[in-house]
């Protein structure tokens, strides 16, 4: 079936389904940012990848695949900065002496008191 437009429901259809993973994938990373400690919970996602041969992006859906892309772009910053932090975090943890790591070194107590 064709719409008013010139583009067939599959064709718009397949446009969706791809922007609803790629939507999925972003919803993800930006829950993982909010709550970092929980990402175990979470499912890793799949690396994306456009169907073939949906052809070109109906124009309609450009301000959702925009939409999705500036999420992208905001995510993949906070994700650059959180590992930024984090290895500042591991190289601060590593400086850091434990008792399992120190050698003994011998004590000294004063009684003249």
């Amino acid at each position: 079936m064709t719409t008013a437009n010139g583009t067939t429901d599959g064709w718009r259809g397949a446009w969706t389904e791809a922007l609803d993973r790629l939507e999925l994938d972003v919803t993800i990373v930006e829950a993982l940012l909010t709550d970092i400690h929980r990402s175990d919970e979470l499912p890793v996602p799949d690396p994306w990848s456009p169907p073939e041969g949906i052809g070109p992006l109906p124009l309609d859906l450009r301000p959702r695949a925009d939409g999705i892309l500036k999420r992208q772009t905001a995510a993949a910053q906070l994700l650059a900065q959180a590992l930024v932090g984090t290895r500042r975090q591991v190289a601060a943890a590593s400086k850091v002496e434990t008792r399992d790591s120190m050698p003994s070194r011998p004590a000294y107590l004063d009684c003249a008191m």
